[in-house]
């Protein structure tokens, strides 16, 4: 018998309630369920154990967290959201690096691009400077050798008007692949290689090729002082529209029966480390890959340097396939493909002395709420 419309209603929102707080729902209830699009399960419907969900989104709110979900298979386990609406955009910083990196594998597959083109094919003030042979890969993987130096990239590319400008003009420091660094100004030449190659500004190529395909509603480019995309750090979104770029990947390229990405590129992007300076690192987007490991924030000598690499792993007590998208104080996007599970984490940047949230919180969430 069909229930009257309010008290469908409240059954429904109770039973969002109980799902999203880890309280099994028959697979009826749950089936009328969504939240921003995404179906919602219980948990244990999902094998996954509601105990660790719960304890790691209370470890996530114990961390300044602003949203934390978990979904498998394209459904939605677990989902909290504290200071901010679910749907609020909010800064995600270096995760934008992956979102970029999605934007390049787009124009490769419509032709307009290609890994090993020169990046002086597109960016003529390089022509004929030692930068001339730096191809596209080359910025993708962090092993470009552009210059770098913690008052450029930190402070002077930010302070920028034109943060285009000022990274397309800094020199060579190293031969073309034989250093990586964590090197944001390199990165923010794509926004130059991208808008050339594609015809169009990249805030607008994102948006019509991949934020609305992809149902990405509450996710945006912002722009430096002079109008260009920020390519390296700039893209506002929530948790839950993350999922939809993880599911991206989670497919190999395709979702819903279109595809956006070749396999290969994905293969290329997040199955393998895509240079011999660090294991832990594909185009733009971290592995979980044993080997010589270097961070984002590694020490530095005195010229300010970074020193040499250590041998690690991110999640030594986690699958090696993993894959994240990572940003400044913790934004997260883990991916599992081998389970299809997503954990995602967004917040506060932790202060000076403060324990930040991170690839290792994400891996343990994911390893604890699979362990049988």
């Amino acid at each position: 018998m069909r229930l009257p419309r309010a008290q469908a209603l409240g059954a429904m929102l109770l039973t969002a309630a109980l799902v999203l707080c880890g309280v099994p729902a028959t697979a009826e209830q749950a089936g009328q369920l969504t939240v921003d699009g995404w179906p919602v399960r219980s948990p244990s419907d999902l094998g996954l154990r509601p105990g660790a969900l719960s304890a790691g989104a209370k470890e996530a709110k114990a961390l300044d967290s602003t949203c934390f979900a978990v979904l498998r298979d394209g459904k939605l386990a677990k989902e909290a959201n504290w200071r901010l609406s679910r749907d609020t955009p909010r800064e995600v910083f270096s995760i934008t690096k992956s979102v970029t990196a999605t934007l390049v594998g787009i124009a490769i597959r419509d032709g307009d691009l290609r890994l090993d083109d020169t990046v002086s094919t597109y960016v003529p003030e390089w022509r004929g400077t030692p930068s001339a042979s730096v191809t596209v890969r080359n910025l993708l993987s962090n092993d470009s050798g552009r210059f770098w130096s913690l008052q450029s990239d930190y402070g002077d590319l930010l302070g920028a008007r034109n943060r285009t400008r000022y990274a397309v003009g800094l020199t060579q420091q190293y031969a073309p692949g034989s250093a990586w660094q964590y090197n944001n100004a390199a990165i923010q030449v794509l926004e130059p290689v991208l808008e050339e190659a594609t015809g169009m500004p990249v805030a607008r190529f994102a948006r019509t090729r991949l934020f609305e395909p992809l149902g990405m509603a509450h996710t945006t480019f912002t722009t430096d002082r002079s109008g260009n995309a920020n390519a390296f750090y700039g893209v506002t979104t929530t948790c839950l529209d993350l999922a939809h770029l993880g599911m991206l990947y989670l497919g190999r390229g395709k979702v819903d029966g279109r595809r956006y990405l070749d396999r290969a590129y994905v293969a290329r992007a997040v199955g393998r480390s895509s240079t011999v300076h660090n294991a832990a690192y594909g185009y733009l987007w971290w592995l979980n890959r044993p080997g010589q490991v270097r961070g984002a924030t590694d020490p530095v000598d005195a010229q300010g340097q970074p020193l040499r690499p250590v041998t690690g792993q991110l999640a030594s007590y986690a699958d090696p396939d993993l894959f994240a998208a990572l940003g400044l104080g913790g934004q997260v996007l883990l991916v599992d493909p081998t389970t299809r599970t997503l954990v995602i984490r967004l917040g506060l940047p932790a202060q000076p002395g403060e324990e930040a949230y991170g690839f290792g919180n994400a891996a343990t969430v994911l390893v604890d709420a699979l362990r049988k």
